[in-house]
């Protein structure tokens, strides 16, 4: 048997209520009509993935990419049928997010309408928490 690296301490709490899980990303339903049309035509890939990067003037931006597979740290978001990844690296970013897919006459994008974002900048393509 291996040695433990991390040890843990197990409380009973009486009383306590437990709340039900959300998903670390919730998607409207015009997200999930888009991101299954787009996933329509591509029939070697099972989703999209969700990430972050360094960019931008005000310090992060998301990234989303066809995936062809579930890596191991990813969070799997499946609503609707439509399945989504979150990339470790934007996990804690993206808890509570809702992903919208708004179409305009000059424009048609995915919104991610995100609680943790402290600020953004004036073109609303990269963020700060």
């Amino acid at each position: 048997m291996s040695a433990s690296l991390v040890r843990a301490t197990v409380r009973a709490v009486n009383k306590r209520k437990i709340l039900p899980t959300r998903a670390a990303l919730t998607l409207t339903p015009a997200a999930v009509s888009k991101i299954r049309l787009l996933l329509q035509n591509k029939p070697g890939y099972i989703g999209l993935k969700v990430g972050v990067r360094t960019r931008g003037c005000n310090g992060l931006t998301y990234t989303l990419e066809y995936t062809t597979d579930k890596e191991k740290s990813d969070e799997e978001v499946v609503q609707d049928g439509v399945r989504v990844f979150i990339e470790k690296k934007a996990q804690l970013t993206l808890l509570g997010t809702e992903m919208d897919f708004v179409e305009s006459k000059l424009s048609s994008e995915f919104i991610f309408n995100n609680p943790n974002i402290k600020g953004t900048c004036g073109c609303g393509e990269s963020f700060n928490i």
